[in-house]
């Protein structure tokens, strides 16, 4: 081996080892806790979209990997009943914990999220008529779910997000929020 190839070599193992280096930089981790509020999309004949607001908390293990658990619920949205003297209502609420990934584009504070985990989503009716009855019902589906989203770091401490998420059958969340990171 001649000069010029052990320089080479010495050259890019050293290039390499600082390259590790410099990844191996210790990130103690980060937690975070936010608000959202959007709409829940109910893919149900005769439902209206309710309005939805909820928290989050998580906890970023590194930059780009994390954890989230998530409280949305809605607003009592009426049902067409079509009967007159017929009252009906429906609330909806989601349970939801997930592994979260984000990637930040480069030179930028805009960064890209997906998040998969499972959720529990549930929905509570009541109809009234005018002579008195009542009847409320309820239910509720759990499995599989997930997300993507945009968000922007306004600064180390604060972002938002905008995201979608399918939570369960028929029903899907489109929602703004905002996160404080500690």
């Amino acid at each position: 081996m001649n000069t010029l190839q052990k320089a080479l070599i010495a050259l890019s193992v050293g290039s390499l080892l600082s390259v590790s280096a410099q990844a191996a930089v210790n990130y103690a981790g980060q937690p975070y806790v936010g608000v959202k509020v959007g709409k829940f999309l109910v893919d149900t004949d005769g439902l209206d979209d309710p309005t939805a607001y909820g928290i989050y908390a998580g906890y970023n293990f590194d930059p780009n990997f994390g954890a989230e658990i998530e409280y949305v619920g809605s607003s009592d949205t009426d049902i067409e009943t079509g009967v007159r003297g017929v009252n009906a209502e429906y609330n909806l609420k989601t349970y939801g914990a997930y592994g979260t990934y984000r990637y930040q584009f480069p030179d930028t504070g805009l960064y890209a999220k997906g998040k998969l985990g499972f959720a529990k989503a549930e929905i509570d009716v009541s109809a009234s008529n005018v002579l008195g009855g009542s009847v409320s019902e309820s239910d509720s589906d759990s499995g599989l779910a997930g997300g993507i989203g945009l968000g922007y770091n306004f600064n180390p401490n604060m972002s938002l997000e905008a995201e979608y998420d399918y939570v369960a059958e028929d029903i899907a969340l489109l929602t703004v929020g905002a996160h404080f990171k500690f």
